[in-house]
């Protein structure tokens, strides 16, 4: 192997080595219980260079349109879940995506569960990233709402109870 040859192969190995982010890093995930504390699906949170896509795997929530939530704190003690605290905001906007002072980073679309309660959807969030916030001292968690968000009503939307809740884990 020549001189240059050998010095490329070194850099690409750096590069592979030491230049590319671990898939692990690029991930987080929650698992999201019921008040019950039945296990009602996962949501894997992928990092985008344009925020992070939610990739939510459900099953067993009531048939209907729910709020979809990422909250700003990693706790969520049943029944309530009131302990997950108010929505991930870090730019402290106003709630709703139809408010002109909104959205919170955490305000997302509802999602419409249908009568078998399974459903699996995949949203774009450009508001959060991996790397900013979700992992500070307190957490976040992703939460589930009894009813639809109204996505103007400030500070959460008029979604009534939290259904289902899960803590983002790396």
């Amino acid at each position: 192997m020549g001189r240059n040859s050998l010095w490329l192969a070194s850099a690409l190995t750096a590069v592979l080595a030491f230049g590319t982010p671990s898939l692990a890093a690029d991930r987080a995930s929650a698992v999201l219980m019921d008040p019950d504390g039945k296990e009602v699906g996962k949501v894997t949170l992928i990092a985008v260079p344009t925020g992070i896509i939610l990739d939510a795997d459900l099953t067993g929530l009531p048939p209907g349109d729910h709020a979809f939530h990422i909250h700003a704190v990693g706790k969520c003690e049943a029944p309530d879940f009131k302990s997950a605290g108010g929505h991930f905001n870090l730019e402290e906007d106003e709630h709703g995506l139809m408010n002109e002072a909104g959205p919170h980073a955490g305000d997302m679309p509802n999602i419409h569960v249908p009568e078998t309660g399974k459903l699996r959807i995949e949203v774009l969030n450009q508001m959060v990233f991996l790397r900013e916030g979700l992992f500070d001292d307190d957490g976040s968690a992703i939460v589930i709402h009894e009813g639809p968000d109204d996505y103007v009503s400030d500070p959460a939307g008029d979604a009534g109870a939290r259904i289902a809740c899960g803590v983002i884990a790396k």
